[in-house]
């Protein structure tokens, strides 16, 4: 039995903690706050800031687990770069935690391996970001370079709006780095997630591709299969098996894409199990999280199968606590749908609180249409 210790503890930790239990695994969840929904189905779970060193160390050195997987950004990762030395192994590796902790660095590395990314740049001041945005050209995406589920992300058309993209970038950062990334805005047909398996043993796996669309830089749907060219998928594949090569270990990553009418270019990049993957809890035969669960305990992942599938977020409206829901049983009435609620015990505006999840023909359109029956209530 191995013994993991889960550094976030969210929607996406919870789902992976079930499919870590199935394989036997013994996992402690750790969050800022108790009640987390992955603390609900671990089997021991912790409470601390994981962005404070003393606690982060504290905890490793009290479950010395077998496994440290994060499941979130806001990590003090060089804690798990001196735990590693230690021997203490990081999924998918402390590099990848550290790299990815924030957009900068891991942009950066793509643009070393000869990557396309979109023209970016960095800004540490309001005025700073008004001068890099005039050299890129408006309009322009402003993101924190720590962050979650696209939190601090806007598009700023003009100079105009340059002191309101910064105010709304930094109260949505994580951490305590006062520092954004603006890029190009790429006039895309699509966004992608391609879901990057790293084996132990074995070649690097591909799932089909995810298509999404994001309102206030955060997903609201997604889709499996997305229909595209077979080179383009192929270009998608070669550049997330560079990337994910160079960070190494063992894991699913979640890598994005935008695809336009001429290329494929290269946007982000999670080593864990992405939020757009959540359709693969009812489009694949293994979920991410299963596929996630078998990498990294080196077990074998002879098929991934596909069928068409679909997800819809449901959002919570108001501040609250307790929160109860309604509509599930007009939402489970069609047949091929699914509901996920997460048992997040607050609430906020645009908080992700469950998913709803569609199989078969018209899946999309089902699963938005589930979505919208079910109401957050407190």
């Amino acid at each position: 039995m191995k013994k993991i210790l889960l550094l976030g503890s969210g929607e996406l930790g919870k789902e992976f903690v079930i499919s870590a239990k199935r394989l036997g695994c013994h996992v402690i969840a750790c969050d800022s706050y108790a009640g987390a929904p992955a603390m609900q189905v671990a089997d021991e779970f912790c409470v601390f800031n994981m962005l404070d060193e003393a606690p982060l160390r504290a905890a490793i050195a009290h479950y010395q687990p077998d496994l440290i997987v994060p499941e979130i950004e806001a990590i003090r990762t060089e804690v798990l770069l001196h735990v590693e030395k230690e021997g203490f192994e990081v999924i998918p590796s402390a590099r990848a935690a550290n790299l990815t902790m924030n957009r900068d660095r891991i942009r950066d590395v793509a643009v070393g391996l000869g990557v396309r990314t979109a023209q970016f740049n960095y800004a540490e001041s309001a005025a700073e970001l008004l001068a890099q945005a005039q050299v890129i050209g408006f309009p322009v995406v402003i993101k924190p370079v720590m962050s979650s589920s696209g939190k601090g992300q806007s598009v700023a058309k003009s100079a105009a709006d340059i002191q309101a993209s910064w105010d709304f970038a930094c109260a949505g950062m994580r951490g305590d780095r006062q520092k954004v990334i603006v890029e190009e805005f790429i006039h895309f047909e699509f966004e992608i997630t391609l879901l990057t398996i790293r084996q132990r043993k074995g070649q690097t796996l591909f799932c089909e591709p995810i298509g999404h669309v994001q309102e206030r830089g955060d997903y609201q749907y997604s889709w499996q299969p997305q229909a595209m060219k077979l080179d383009y998928l192929k270009a998608a594949q070669d550049m997330a098996q560079k990337v994910t090569a160079d960070l190494g270990g063992a894991g699913l990553f979640g890598v994005e894409f935008f695809v336009t009418k001429d290329e494929v270019i290269f946007s982000e990049l999670s080593p864990r199990p992405h939020d757009t993957g959540m359709v693969t809890l009812i489009s694949q035969n293994l979920s991410e999280f299963d596929l996630h669960a078998r990498a990294i305990l080196g077990l074998p992942i002879p098929l991934i199968s596909c069928s068409e599938g679909a997800s819809a977020v449901v959002l919570a409206t108001q501040d609250g606590i307790a929160p109860r829901y309604t509509g599930l049983e007009a939402a489970l009435s069609e047949p091929g749908v699914d509901v996920r609620i997460f048992g997040k015990p607050s609430t906020r505006p645009y908080r992700r609180m469950a998913v709803a999840l569609a199989q078969g023909a018209n899946a999309l359109q089902r699963a938005r249409d589930a979505a919208a029956k079910i109401r957050v209530i407190l």
